[in-house]
């Protein structure tokens, strides 16, 4: 016997639109190659129409659509099969306007995952180190520290241009 769903077509869809540029984009940082990245957009989505629980406001569904998309391509990364594409694809993304793919954007494609998340959510998204370290759950001071750090990774590679 299923459980029913406690959110309408209509209301699944409203999220959705709000909120698949974000997913995707969050789910890119990670996959570096459209197809994997749609796999990935379409379970988090999928996970959201299960999850029963009411959320308190958009913010709290953004952000756990946030954190819900980087745990499923954290764990397509981790499958055995999982082979990296070129960040070429990204030049290509679905249902964005524009995106500009520069050398500072290729950089940060190529930091560590855990700077990665972290510099596109406060540089990108535009939260508070504050924020990011509720969507993320970890402590503030961890945030910080991985912002510093990325910060540095980013002067000394792009130089002048940072």
């Amino acid at each position: 016997m299923t459980k029913p769903l406690s959110r309408t077509d209509k209301e699944i869809a409203e999220i959705y639109s709000r909120h698949i540029r974000t997913v995707y984009r969050v789910c890119f940082a990670y996959m570096k190659n459209t197809a994997d990245t749609e796999d990935a957009v379409q379970d988090t989505f999928v996970k959201m129409i299960r999850y029963s629980a009411a959320f308190e406001s958009e913010e709290h569904e953004k952000a756990w659509l946030i954190r819900t998309a980087s745990n499923v391509c954290k764990d397509i990364l981790k499958a055995w099969w999982r082979r990296r594409e070129n960040l070429e694809d990204y030049e290509q993304l679905y249902g964005t306007e524009g995106i500009e793919v520069d050398d500072t954007l290729k950089v940060v494609m190529g930091l560590p995952d855990k700077y990665k998340t972290v510099v596109y959510l406060y540089y990108y998204e535009g939260y508070t180190s504050v924020e990011i370290a509720e969507i993320l759950h970890k402590p503030q001071s961890t945030i910080r520290n991985y912002l510093h750090e990325a910060r540095n990774v980013l002067r000394e590679q792009l130089g002048s241009d940072f």
